[in-house]
């Protein structure tokens, strides 16, 4: 059984992934990321908070070694959020849109991820901590898929990502969209986190006519795989969900690229690493 968020909630951030994390709890797209505009949390659920703590994180030099948890009882589950210093306390009742805090970075972020809200949401007899466990999460708003060549001009940068202009959004603000693949939108970390999803209809995941996994359900296991832009290899591809604005993020220590330059983008499938 799958926890649905509808349009209105998800309207709420700018952009959202289900499978762009190398964590167990999104295994399966148990879990939701959520990234608002700015660096207040509104929350994606309403109901009682029936704890806050403070829980460790792994130690990275740009983050904190600690993060918060905010356990909030919806009614039929409790949702469990991550990612939040909380301006709510235990026994304080919320709705969806009030701000339950201030967005933390932490270190279960890679260097290349920005600021959001982790979601998920439990039955009330299970461990409410621990990081696996959760269900299933739908989204239950439209999703445009767009196609895309495997090329782009740099249009943003920051010290270990850089975005491309294409493909471009048809209509900023009215709908999310996502890469188009045989009539789903692929989400995930492609090819650095191993596995993705596939939102949406579809059975084949492709990126600029290659084929790059096995797809289960809506899951979707990455084939062993290179990515170059302009012949250097990056990390890979960061794919979400967004609703202001789209283009391909490429991620990576090693992305050297400029504002302005233009990217021919080659993904190379390792005979050898296919999935059958």
């Amino acid at each position: 059984m799958a926890v649905s968020l509808d349009s209105e909630t998800l309207f709420q951030y700018r952009q959202f992934t289900l499978y762009n994390s190398p964590y167990v709890a999104h295994d399966h797209g148990c879990a939701i990321d959520l990234y608002p505009d700015g660096e207040t949390a509104p929350s994606p659920v309403s109901g009682e908070v029936v704890e806050t703590r403070t829980v460790k994180a792994p130690p990275q030099p740009y983050a904190p070694a600690h993060d918060h948890l905010i356990l909030i009882d919806t009614g039929p589950y409790v949702a469990r959020i991550l990612h939040v210093d909380p301006g709510v306390e235990t026994g304080d009742s919320v709705d969806i849109g009030d701000s339950l805090g201030t967005l933390v970075r932490a270190g279960f972020f890679a260097p290349w991820v920005a600021n959001h809200i982790h979601l998920g949401f439990r039955e009330h007899d299970t461990n409410l901590v621990r990081a696996s466990g959760s269900l299933p999460v739908s989204v239950d708003t439209d999703i445009e898929g767009l196609e895309w060549d495997g090329t782009g001009t740099v249009v943003e940068t920051g010290e270990t990502w850089a975005r491309l202009d294409r493909p471009v959004h048809p209509s900023p603000g009215t709908a999310f969209v996502g890469l188009a693949s045989d009539g789903g939108v692929l989400d995930g970390g492609f090819p650095h986190y191993g596995r993705g999803g596939l939102l949406g209809d579809g059975t084949d995941a492709e990126i600029a006519g290659t084929e790059i996994g096995t797809v289960s359900g809506r899951d979707v296991t990455w084939y062993e795989a290179t990515v170059e832009a302009n012949g250097q290899p990056v990390t890979g591809l960061s794919l979400t969900c967004g609703r202001d604005r789209f283009g391909i993020k490429l991620v990576g220590d090693d992305v050297s690229l400029d504002v302005g330059e233009v990217v021919d983008v080659t993904i190379h499938i390792e005979p050898a690493g296919r999935s059958t």
